[in-house]
């Protein structure tokens, strides 16, 4: 059993438990109650009425969220030729082929998006086991392997605050919304932003109910339901 410390004992006694926020009530009370000395991560998690182990029911995609996360992101482009030219001129800040691919076999990693042309895939499907498992490998379902026209387009959202998401192992999504330090109507269009970005995303092979419960939490923090109707029929417009 996960032992919590003094903080987060008493950031967990302002929620209470047996109620079901509202989006703005949710995201009010875990500004308030975030305790740690540094700016913490907002994160909204959704438990998923889908089958993980079912093809027909996976969930995958982005959000762009209107005001980013609240840090540089750094874009890395798998390229060659003409688009390595489009990639630099796009404001990417790395780019490259061969030499960028045993840079990352050799254990550099220090950026926080990559994207690829499509003739780059043959090379870097080598680097599947290294990017794969820290959610950077390039894949056409998340939009992140890209024809080279669309590469400065892709590029700039990602810069904006491009998320992806996806259905893990145990049924869950997992999406940053921004920092502690934020404003609440910032976190709360970020929000929405997600929300729309999901439901509009439902796979033909979701049977029953497609969301079950949705939580925010900060970094450090405790989690707090949202009312459930209310956070899906959020809309930007």
């Amino acid at each position: 059993m996960v032992r919590h410390g003094g903080k987060y004992q008493e950031a967990a006694a302002q929620v209470d438990r047996t109620m079901a926020y509202q989006p703005q009530e949710a995201i009010e009370l875990a500004k308030k109650s975030a305790h740690a000395k540094f700016d913490e991560t907002i994160e909204l998690h959704l438990r998923m009425g889908l089958d993980p182990r079912n093809a027909q029911q996976q969930v995958r995609g982005v959000a762009l969220l209107p005001h980013g996360l609240g840090k540089k992101v750094s874009v890395l482009v798998f390229a060659q030729g003409e688009s390595e030219k489009v990639a630099s001129d796009a404001g990417a800040d790395y780019v490259g082929g061969d030499d960028l691919i045993k840079k990352i076999e050799d254990g550099w990693i220090d950026f926080d998006t990559a994207i690829a042309i499509p003739e780059m895939m043959g090379k870097v499907g080598k680097l599947g086991k290294i990017l794969g498992r820290r959610g950077l490998m390039p894949n056409p379902k998340s939009g992140t392997v890209v024809q080279m026209n669309d590469l400065p387009r892709v590029i700039e959202d990602a810069r904006k605050g491009r998320v992806e998401y996806k259905l893990d192992r145990t049924a869950i999504i997992h999406v940053p919304l921004g920092k502690v330090s934020f404003e609440e109507k910032m976190l709360l269009d970020n929000l929405t932003a997600v929300m729309e970005a999901v439901v509009k995303a439902r796979p033909s092979g979701a049977k029953g109910q497609y969301v079950k419960s949705a939580y925010i939490t900060t970094t450090m923090g405790p989690g707090i339901k949202l009312d459930l109707s209310t956070a899906l029929a959020l809309s930007a417009s």
